[in-house]
């Protein structure tokens, strides 16, 4: 299985981090912008197989889709995925109690590009890992890379099958799991900072799956202080990942 990726923000990530997954490289035969140079650069040194993508119609053309979105913007490289790592690997083998930091759990969210924008802000909040839900859930595609904008290569990540098993074993691990629903008692600022928080976020729809809620030790909301009283999930999961970072305590 290879992924198309067309962000050059997602492949430099790629080249930074396994660079022997890039399999080949096509760029515009126009002017390539500072980030597609640096991506023909490290071509260059990692000897990728490189052609040149002609404007125009033909199976290699961009299409005007694409274009507007911005997410060409020059090429395309065909990288192999990056591989889910086991679920205690996010845990870096730290025994019980875990040091306070964040980590996600992610319960069925569809849309490809909230998933995305969630490992972006993950990357940028420094969060520790993130469990996927494989059933009912957005596939990890080329979308979801290049919206993360080289976040899925930065942030270790597990694809489960069941989600309620997960979160057992990261509470075994010493995670406290904590909900969101806007519904909640509590508000993101009630809760404190300096644990091991493994913040559950649901469907775009639906919200949390009712065993899913079950297992969290608290649940939040985050209040709102204007007159649009919701967020996008990806939106509002990098906000509660910015309340909730640790502070830092001095020794």
């Amino acid at each position: 299985m290879t992924l198309e990726l067309r962000n050059p923000h997602s492949i430099l990530a790629v080249f930074e981090t396994r660079p022997e997954d890039v399999l080949e490289l096509s760029l515009g035969s126009g002017r390539l912008t500072a980030a597609w140079s640096r991506v023909q650069d490290q071509a260059r040194r990692y000897s990728v197989a490189q052609m040149v993508q002609h404007r125009g119609g033909g199976r290699r053309a961009r299409s005007a889709a694409q274009s507007a979105a911005g997410r060409s913007g020059g090429g395309m490289a065909k990288v192999r995925p990056r591989v889910s790592c086991k679920l205690d690997e996010l845990f870096d083998d730290q025994p019980p109690p875990l040091k306070p930091g964040i980590w996600l759990a992610l319960d069925c969210l569809q849309d490809p590009h909230n998933v995305g924008a969630i490992f972006r802000s993950a990357a940028f909040f420094g969060v520790r890992g993130i469990v996927v839900s494989k059933d009912r859930s957005a596939p990890l595609n080329a979308t979801v890379y290049d919206v993360a904008a080289g976040g899925l290569e930065h942030v270790p990540f597990a694809q489960v099958p069941n989600l309620a098993r997960a979160l057992k074993q990261a509470k075994k691990r010493g995670a406290w799991l904590l909900g969101t629903s806007e519904h909640a008692d509590l508000d993101v600022g009630q809760i404190d900072r300096n644990r091991a928080w493994m913040i559950v976020v649901g469907n775009e729809e639906t919200g949390l799956r009712r065993l899913t809620k079950d297992h969290c030790d608290q649940i939040c909301r985050l209040t709102p202080r204007g007159a649009v009283t919701s967020l996008n999930v990806s939106v509002a999961t990098g906000c509660l990942v910015s309340s909730l970072s640790p502070e830092i305590v001095a020794d």
